[in-house]
């Protein structure tokens, strides 16, 4: 059963992550032409286009996006309920919860979306397409960072920083609400 439930979660969540992913490059105004942009667009876009006919934009948020992403943490929610237990009691309770996931998920995100960055940068020497993609999408966090916190000797604290704050308030909003 376990297995079941991991299988179906994970493929929920990297779809979700892909949903996530385009709403975060829309946000940064992200080089859409680049590979890893194309693809994230080309995955959603099915869903999306649709959906953006229904429900506009508020200013840079894409609200389709968004709904879509709140859409796909439901049904991952209800496919499980209904697998694994009685089915959806109620439907009210697993908005929420589908809310709460993709914020969740959003934090893993951008966890992964930095531990990459920084493996990137000690590995590559700057010309991939994809280490300019995560440098668009992880630059909004780190320039304020970087300017309290300069690189000292070259080595640049600003990603472990990030991460460190990331994961306090993941912790911080568990403490508070009881979540996750």
């Amino acid at each position: 059963m376990s297995a079941s439930v991991f299988l179906i979660s994970t493929l929920f969540n990297l779809y979700l992550m892909v949903v996530i992913l385009r709403l975060w490059l829309q946000l940064v105004h992200a080089d859409f032409y680049n590979p890893l942009s194309q693809f994230v667009v080309k995955a959603t876009h099915p869903i999306v286009g649709p959906l953006r006919r229904i429900i506009p934009s508020l200013g840079r948020f894409d609200t389709a996006t968004f709904v879509l992403a709140v859409l796909v943490a439901f049904a991952k929610l209800a496919t499980l309920s209904f697998v694994f237990g009685s089915g959806l009691s109620n439907p009210l309770a697993v908005f929420f919860l589908a809310i709460i996931d993709v914020v969740k998920e959003t934090f893993s995100l951008i966890f992964w979306v930095l531990i990459l960055r920084a493996i990137l940068s000690w590995i590559s020497q700057g010309s991939s397409p994809i280490e300019y993609v995560l440098h668009q999408l992880t630059e909004p966090f780190l320039a304020p960072i970087r300017k309290v916190i300069p690189p000292i000797g070259g080595l640049d604290l600003s990603v472990l920083v990030a991460i460190i704050a990331l994961q306090f308030i993941q912790l911080l909003i568990q403490d508070t609400f009881g979540l996750y």
